[in-house]
């Protein structure tokens, strides 16, 4: 369950990012993670909803995941494949020298947050928040 540290991490650095800019209420949180990064998406917004109404910045705000697919490189053939279907062997050259190229990472892709804070209008912008979690 790193899901609730994932979303504790990601919370804490939007805010942080959100006082510098001067931002008083956030939109939506994108998030990218791997296909093998053991990430399940159905507890993280669970504990967004939970965790985000701590901070009045979140209120309202949305989350939304994107699944990087998980690639392999094979040292030997020098090719990249599908780890999901082939697994650490490779499907070209059957070697085992192989190792993960993406697909275990997660990381903040955007922020986006209102233009207007006071009225909540529906103007956004987004603003620069890169982060990379490894658990």
């Amino acid at each position: 369950m790193h899901e609730l540290g994932l979303v504790n991490y990601v919370v804490k650095e939007v805010d942080k990012v959100a006082k510098e800019n001067g931002v008083k209420k956030v939109k939506s949180v994108t998030l990218e993670f791997g296909e093998v990064s053991g990430i399940v998406t159905a507890y993280l917004y669970d504990y967004w909803n939970w965790y985000s109404k701590k901070y009045p910045v979140f209120d309202g705000s949305r989350l939304y995941c994107r699944e990087i697919p998980a690639v392999t490189w094979c040292d030997d053939c020098k090719t990249t494949y599908n780890t999901i279907t082939y697994g650490k062997t490779c499907p070209r050259c059957a070697s085992g020298n192989t190792w993960l190229l993406r697909g275990n990472e997660m990381r903040i892709k955007s922020v986006e947050v209102y233009d207007n804070e006071e009225d909540g209008s529906e103007e956004s912008k987004e603003i620069e928040a890169e982060g990379e979690y490894r658990p």
